[in-house]
């Protein structure tokens, strides 16, 4: 099965020229982590995510 593990979540409404979940993922990539920005519009947060980990982690929205 083709996962994902959230790294972190955050609210869409964050202040106005920051991108909080951008900047996290952008640290993750300097860590040597595949991070990615997501939008779970179902709970208006983005995620960070990493794709296709085996086990673990939180596979859901």
């Amino acid at each position: 099965m083709n996962g994902r593990t959230v790294l972190e979540r955050f609210p869409a409404g964050g202040p106005r020229g920051s991108w909080p979940a951008e900047e996290f993922a952008h640290a993750r990539r300097l860590e040597g982590l595949p991070a990615e920005v997501v939008m779970d519009l179902a709970t208006d947060t983005f995620l960070v995510i990493v794709r296709g980990t085996e086990g673990g982690g939180d596979a859901g929205p």
